[in-house]
């Protein structure tokens, strides 16, 4: 039994051949859409989401399969106390696999020891978002063509951003990469992640409070929200909430071929007039992450 609670429990190797399945996917869409018949996901959301949940279940659904589940804690029993554990051990009576997102940090790993099926953790609290990553990586691999010497810039919500922590985590396995991060001094990457992906690993890495001075530097830009959902007060997050949005203008100086990243969704960290440039990637990589999931999905019921 292997469970996906960290980006880190895959190999780089095996990423490598998570990405070359979601590609062959794209290119064969027919070979597998009768790959999971009989086989059934479960969704288990205990906290809002749109892409995450919807391409889980597309991906499902496209391999030959079926869903159940619950997209809000609020129309499941943990609106009557149920424990997780206990959701877990029904549920996998039911389900071939399990995709939980929990507010939580730790949740997804609770449950992993509770249950008979594989599950995938796809987002628990500020913590991880392995699935996002292997999104991110393919969405990178496709529009870039490699990861080795990347310089991939971080901008926003450095702290709570679980999608940013999963990313530098992965990333920092491959040869010559450089980060650089981009945000308010309050909401700057934890020392723990800095510890212990950046520079246990002697990564080079900036740290800076302004866009415009490093944009033409970067390779890829890795946009985030300011998320409300993380603050303890309504003040700290109406003060930081515009701490960064991207123009145009800001792209002036910025690479022919620099790939815009965000994990959406938005709300006015990317101007709208930035989704016609040739590098604004956001919509490709939500596409990409049904594939990816799809690719996932196979590997874990052990199909493919």
């Amino acid at each position: 039994m292997k469970h996906l609670i960290d980006i880190l429990d895959l190999s780089a190797e095996e990423i490598d051949e998570l990405i070359a399945v979601a590609n062959d996917i794209m290119e064969n869409p027919q070979y597998y859409q009768e790959k999971c018949r009989y086989k059934k996901l479960a969704t288990l959301f205990f906290e809002p989401s749109t892409r995450t949940r919807l391409s889980f279940e597309a991906a499902m659904l496209e391999l030959g399969g079926s869903v159940l589940g619950f997209s809000e804690a609020a129309s499941s029993s943990a609106a009557k106390g149920e424990s997780v554990s206990d959701t877990i051990a029904v549920v996998g009576g039911y389900a071939d696999i399990i995709a939980m997102r929990h507010p939580k940090e730790g949740a997804p790993l609770v449950a992993a020891m509770k249950s008979s099926v594989p599950i995938i953790n796809a987002g628990d609290g500020g913590h991880n978002h392995p699935t996002q990553t292997l999104t991110d990586l393919l969405t990178i691999k496709r529009e870039k063509g490699y990861f080795d010497g990347l310089t991939i810039g971080f901008c926003g919500d450095l702290k709570f951003g679980r999608t940013v922590h999963s990313l530098i985590a992965a990333m920092s396995r491959y040869a010559n990469i450089r980060y650089v991060l981009i945000s308010p001094e309050e909401l700057k990457v934890p020392s723990y992640v800095k510890a212990d992906h950046i520079k246990s690993k002697h990564i080079p890495y900036t740290q800076t409070t302004s866009i415009d001075s490093v944009i033409e530097e970067l390779d890829v830009l890795y946009m985030t929200r300011v998320q409300r959902e993380r603050f303890f007060n309504e003040e700290d997050y109406l003060r930081l909430k515009d701490s960064y949005i991207l123009t145009l203008d800001k792209l002036k100086n910025a690479k022919e071929d620099l790939c815009i990243l965000h994990p959406l969704p938005r709300v006015n960290e990317i101007a709208t007039a930035v989704d016609d440039d040739p590098r604004a990637c956001y919509f490709k990589q939500a596409r990409y992450g049904k594939y990816i999931r799809m690719a996932l999905i196979l590997k874990m019921l052990e199909v493919c």
